[in-house]
């Protein structure tokens, strides 16, 4: 009964491992619900400040701001990618990843120097295992991120935009879509590209002026663009974590199906060939 008790023993451990990917799945599913609420949340008022912009954007002012400074030519350049602190999340992380790869690889052909900035254990540890150099790290951002996290990631960027240090700054995240649904993508932070207005142009009353409300929208236009960027990455983590342990519980209980048939067929093998040996002896006594 060997076969049969290594059978059972393998059993066990995935009946244990099928109860880790379900409780998993429903604390991913509970936090997904909480992000996606985070995202739908942030979408409209980053809506209206891009339209408030973009209502007030024109070429004149845009040379005097320099957060609006289209440069001439590119030399440097800041990559920001975000990923998360944990793994069983399926192809999450290496998606990102590779959609940084791909944004850095871009640019260096073009000949831009790129500074990475990576947010999350993974990123991080991927790229020290390649060997890149990051200029800055960031594994402290939780599930619950705040302004203030955009804030501290994307601040010393913009002074070093603003002083000439910098040419543009890319964000790379995933973009949440449903939970079935988020893909990777790399948006522009820097300069600030006002989005196009959809619909009527609406004539706003200024106080105390356009210069003085560009001056304060546009610093915070691009906080909440980070800001986006990451409880969008959030959402998508645990959308994708919920999505690989519904795959490992539903492919725990195939595997248990298989196991439990066979070990049943090597059941009624051994107790065939008992009732066998006992048949067989009682005719030899005879």
């Amino acid at each position: 009964m060997a076969k049969g008790r290594e059978l059972k023993g393998r059993i066990k451990s995935v009946e244990n491992t099928r109860k880790i990917t379900r409780t998993m799945e429903m604390v991913a599913t509970s936090k997904m619900k909480r992000a996606q609420d985070r995202v739908v949340a942030a979408r409209p008022y980053a809506i209206a400040l891009g339209d408030v912009i973009s209502s007030l954007y024109s070429p004149d002012l845009a040379e005097r701001f320099p957060l609006l400074r289209q440069p001439t030519a590119m030399r440097r350049a800041a990559v920001i990618l975000l990923t998360s602190n944990r793994g069983l999340a399926g192809a999450f992380n290496a998606n990102l990843i590779k959609e940084a790869r791909a944004v850095v690889s871009r640019l260096e052909s073009d000949g831009v120097v790129v500074d990475l900035h990576v947010v999350g254990k993974k990123g991080l540890g991927y790229f020290r295992y390649v060997g890149r150099n990051v200029a800055s790290s960031r594994i402290d951002i939780g599930d619950n991120p705040t302004a203030n996290d955009a804030r501290g990631l994307v601040d010393g960027l913009v002074q070093d935009f603003v002083t000439g240090a910098l040419d543009a700054v890319y964000v790379v995240y995933a973009k949440f879509n449903s939970a079935l649904s988020t893909p990777p993508v790399a948006d522009q932070v820097l300069p600030v590209t006002p989005p196009r207005q959809s619909g009527v142009q609406k004539d706003y009353l200024l106080f105390p002026s356009a210069d003085a409300i560009l001056s304060e929208l546009l610093p915070l236009y691009v906080r909440n663009t980070v800001y986006r960027a990451l409880v969008e990455t959030v959402a998508g983590e645990q959308g994708a974590r919920r999505t690989a342990m519904k795959n490992a519980t539903d492919n725990a209980n195939d595997m248990l199906n298989i196991l439990r048939r066979t070990y049943n067929r090597a059941r009624q093998a051994q107790i065939t060939q008992e009732i066998a040996e006992i048949v067989g002896g009682a005719a030899a006594l005879e």
